[in-house]
């Protein structure tokens, strides 16, 4: 039988905080959100003044990048190279820029999304959160 990391509660919110701490930081208005390897969320965090709509975004881009095994924005290329068919892709919602996976010894733990800015910004905030696990 093989074993794998996996994320802890305290790894959930050492993301959530940095990931917060770098937005704050910067003056955006953003939401986060962790997903493990099943892309299951184990944690989200709706910043003051953030739209909404990316409370429903950000999971979606931690779940796409989790399941995927790869950043999201590979398949926004994808689609934008003229891939359409990916469109179709079930389960995956969130083939935009802003989803990051995890990766622990060559495995993919889970997966930080962040919605809320410019996509390269939203990818930003995600590496400062990964960053707090120090892998």
């Amino acid at each position: 039988m093989m074993t794998k990391p996996i994320l802890s509660s305290a790894d959930v919110k050492a993301i959530l905080d940095a990931a917060q701490a770098h937005a704050i930081q910067q003056k955006w208005a953003v939401t986060i959100s962790v997903v493990d390897d099943g892309g299951h969320l184990l944690g989200l965090l709706r910043l003051d003044g953030a739209a909404p709509i990316s409370a429903q975004i950000s999971p979606a881009k931690a779940r796409t990048a989790a399941l995927g095994r790869r950043e999201s924005k590979t398949y926004e290329d994808s689609i934008n190279q003229g891939r359409y068919s990916f469109l179709s892709a079930p389960g995956l919602e969130g083939m935009l820029e802003g989803g990051v996976p995890i990766v622990v010894d060559s495995a993919v733990v889970g997966a930080v999304g962040v919605s809320g800015v410019k996509s390269s910004e939203d990818v930003e905030i995600a590496r400062a959160g990964i960053a707090a696990l120090k892998i």
